[in-house]
């Protein structure tokens, strides 16, 4: 059955470029979908920040997307995932994807023992990659480790300088101490620095949740019945500071064509 939904555009967060990894993703498998993304960038990085104020940006986001009439929105932001959604999952209209509860089951049927976990503060303090994983798979060891500069050296295009190379490189060797057999990358800025990663461990080392989360997103429109139907497409970028910071950083993995619109709301702080 098609409903007024079905063309109704799916919506992406982050607080910054990082979500542009998950986007990315979906965009490949659904490409006649319509998209909206807001870049908090005013308040990245996310991991540094309260559950209080967490609650409030995701807040006035969603109330955004609802005005849009979105039909989905993507949590693409590993922090808000796993401090925020179980708060928030019943608050809105429309359908909600939290990417560590989308990923973590598909994570805990790898054939490992031992797994790694890059991600933010605020993520690895919640505890919500070990206890969703721990729902199907109890044995599974999991090594969870922030890392506070990777998302800066992302959001700066500071990717070539050799104290961002270094560390990153002593971050890893840090992991390395657990003896992991994958390492997740657990935060949608992690992805672009792999190139950096790969000079000191194995590609097949990491992996990107976001490609196993981008097939859940299809998989779930589609069974409930939520695919596009209209032929014209369209994409829109709000981020909440330096619209062509965001261009320009955003160019190391998506093409964002037009300076993205700057829609700040009054009460965040």
């Amino acid at each position: 059955m098609i409903t007024s939904k079905n063309n109704s555009p799916i919506a992406f967060f982050d607080s910054g470029v990082g979500g542009l990894t998950v986007l990315n993703k979906v965009k490949k498998i659904l490409p006649n979908e319509n998209f909206v993304y807001y870049g908090d960038t005013l308040h990245m990085p996310y991991g540094e920040k309260t559950k209080e104020q967490l609650l409030e940006y995701s807040d006035n986001i969603f109330k955004l997307f609802e005005e849009m009439n979105c039909k989905a929105i993507v949590m693409a932001c590993n922090t808000t995932s796993s401090v925020i959604y179980e708060e928030v999952k019943d608050k809105y209209s429309f359908k909600l994807f939290p990417i560590v509860q989308s990923v973590s089951e598909i994570l805990s049927q790898l054939p490992i023992n031992r797994l790694g976990i890059f991600a933010t503060r605020a993520t690895i303090e919640s505890g919500a990659y070990q206890r969703e994983i721990a729902k199907y798979n109890k044995n599974m060891q999991v090594f969870g480790q922030h890392c506070p500069d990777w998302v800066h050296i992302v959001e700066k295009n500071s990717l070539s300088d050799p104290q961002s190379i270094k560390t990153v490189r002593e971050d890893l060797e840090k992991m390395m101490l657990n003896n992991p057999e994958k390492i997740v990358l657990g935060c949608t800025h992690y992805p672009f620095l792999l190139d950096i990663l790969t000079q000191f461990a194995p590609r097949e080392m990491f992996i990107d949740p976001a490609e196993s989360f981008a097939q859940k997103i299809k998989s779930d429109l589609d069974k409930d019945g939520l695919l596009k139907t209209e032929v014209e497409r369209y994409e829109r970028f709000f981020v909440s500071s330096n619209p062509q910071m965001f261009q320009q950083s955003a160019e190391m993995f998506y093409e964002v064509k037009e300076t993205p619109e700057l829609l700040t709301f009054l009460n965040a702080v």
